[in-house]
């Protein structure tokens, strides 16, 4: 089956960011997710699944561990199992980018506080 944001499932999670599941199964997801301007996630780390980061558009600010890393347009990262992490949009406007997950972080995703 062909994927697309189109025909994928589709939800809004903090503050009005989008995600839309290309691919979910127990050893790999795979999301696009849309980030108005000055949104962020929360703190948190996987203890299982790595993370890929690869950002389509705008320029994302990544907090890991202790340092703060700005990753643009056509750039990436990877996060690595029990690192702690959050993606930010820090810039004017929109943050677009893929998620890849290694095995899927569904039930693998503990919050931190900042």
């Amino acid at each position: 089956m062909i994927h697309s944001k189109g025909n994928a499932e589709y939800y809004i999670w903090g503050n009005q960011c989008e995600s839309w599941i290309l691919k979910d199964s127990e050893n790999l997801s795979v999301k696009q997710e849309k980030m108005p301007s000055g949104t962020s996630e929360k703190l948190h780390f996987h203890e299982y699944a790595e993370q890929f980061f690869y950002i389509l558009k705008g320029e994302a600010v990544f907090y890991l561990n202790d340092e703060k890393i700005f990753v643009k347009t056509g750039e990436s990262i990877s996060i690595l199992p029990g690192a702690k992490h959050y993606i930010s949009n820090e810039a004017s406007g929109d943050l677009e980018f893929l998620v890849i997950s290694s095995p899927s972080t569904n039930n693998d995703r503990i919050e931190l506080i900042k």
